[in-house]
């Protein structure tokens, strides 16, 4: 009985040593994998489901979930979040989350243009290289682990749901500019060749007629001709015409996306008190709809990640990427941006951009950093002609980034606490 109390004290001795910063090392280890072991049984379950084994998940039922999902579950859940937790005070204090979003991308293309120089990607892949370490998962693997994360009681964040609003609507905040990025900076990027395919196995690929292949999102609305062709139309019609040229130039049709209309409605109704108080208050006479909101918001993550993990069947099939381009793309997006990224922060914190006491801020920025290659620069690629290459980067880099990402999660609870 005495060895039993002697090794008690022991471990209580070896707890209390341990948890000098007020949190022991196997507390902070658990608190950082538990999400990402959660995130990672879901996308197994999706996994399975697309297998050939089982096969409920198809590829074509796979494109229904992530529509279903991007069109409505996320914009539901970037509504009610960020409308409930916004104010117009609150985001002029959260204006370095888009600008930490912005240098977290040219910080991580300009690793991924030093990497692409040093492993020399296969021919028309250098650009694509740079993509894939620049630009990461801001939105919905944070949302998804923030979730998690404030789902268990014992996390240092204190309240659960002040721990998951705060931290939605922090991600959510900086979805609408990772969302610009990825439909200019990204859909350039990975513009096909000038031999117009990814798929080059010899030199003699015929070079298409740009106009005649291609994909309909770069073919004009109206040509050029047709605007003003009436000298006879009247100033609104002409004014009209204009506007829709300028939407198609801007490509403003790809930005506007669901889930950035939701971001800005959302930011809009919520700075206007009279406003948030009809729709984003609890007695309030709309949060009927709100709430739906709520519920519908609730079953996004499930589908994104059982979505997630079915597009991964697909993953390490044959890309003409290779070995080492590949590992290269792993390496850079998951080892080198991070310091990067938390380099980053620590300066702007030292500067005092970032509102005092506030972890819950400082953790999501690190986050945006930390993340594996974005999902959505996938569904770029895909329209772009290089889908299957990404699918098999993206496989890889989700399978390391659940090791990588409980590491360096560890590391910000030991900073931050």
């Amino acid at each position: 009985m005495s060895h039993y109390h002697a090794v008690q004290r022991l471990l209580s001795v070896f707890e209390s040593q341990a948890s000098g910063g007020g949190q022991s090392i196997l507390d902070s280890i658990k608190i950082a994998v538990l999400p990402i072991a959660k995130v990672f049984t879901m996308c197994f379950l999706g996994f399975l489901m697309a297998s050939k084994y089982v096969n409920i998940l198809p590829a074509s039922g796979r494109k229904l979930l992530n529509g279903l999902v991007f069109s409505l579950l996320l914009p539901c859940l970037i509504f009610s979040q960020l409308g409930q937790a916004v104010t117009l005070q609150k985001m002029l204090e959260w204006w370095f989350i888009p600008v930490n979003v912005v240098l977290g991308s040219i910080s991580g293309s300009i690793i991924g243009f030093i990497v692409a120089s040093i492993v020399r990607p296969p021919y028309p892949f250098f650009k694509f290289t740079i993509v894939h370490i620049g630009i990461g998962n801001i939105g919905n693997v944070p949302l998804v682990l923030i979730a998690a994360l404030c789902r268990d009681a014992s996390n240092p964040f204190g309240d659960s749901e002040k721990c998951s609003t705060d931290g939605t609507a922090y991600i959510s905040f900086g979805q609408w500019v990772g969302a610009i990025i990825l439909y200019t900076y990204v859909f350039n990027m990975l513009a096909p060749p000038p031999e117009g395919t990814f798929d080059i196995e010899d030199g003699n690929v015929p070079i298409k007629s740009p106009l005649k292949d291609a994909p309909s999102e770069q073919l004009p609305l109206l040509s050029h001709e047709n605007v003003f062709k009436e000298s006879g139309a009247s100033k609104k019609e002409k004014i009209m015409e204009f506007l829709v040229l300028l939407y198609d130039k801007l490509k403003l049709k790809q930005i506007l996306q669901p889930p950035i209309i939701a971001s800005i409605l959302a930011m809009f109704l919520g700075a206007i008190p009279f406003l948030k108080r009809l729709i984003f208050t609890s007695d309030a006479p709309l949060f009927f709809f709100t709430d739906s909101c709520i519920i519908l918001g609730e079953a996004m993550i499930p589908c994104i990640l059982l979505a997630l993990g079915g597009n991964l069947v697909e993953g390490p099939g044959s890309s003409k990427l290779g070995l080492r381009t590949t590992a290269a793309i792993i390496f850079g997006r998951l080892v080198l941006v991070p310091p990067a990224g938390l380099g980053i922060v620590t300066l702007a914190d030292k500067l005092g951009f970032l509102p005092a006491g506030d972890k819950m801020f400082r953790f999501v920025l690190l986050l945006q950093h930390t993340m594996p290659t974005s999902v959505l620069s996938g569904a770029v690629a895909s329209l772009r002609g290089c889908g299957k290459d990404a699918a098999a980067v993206l496989f890889w880099v989700h399978i390391f980034a659940v090791f990588s990402m409980a590491g360096w999660i560890v590391l910000y609870l030991h900073l931050l606490f």
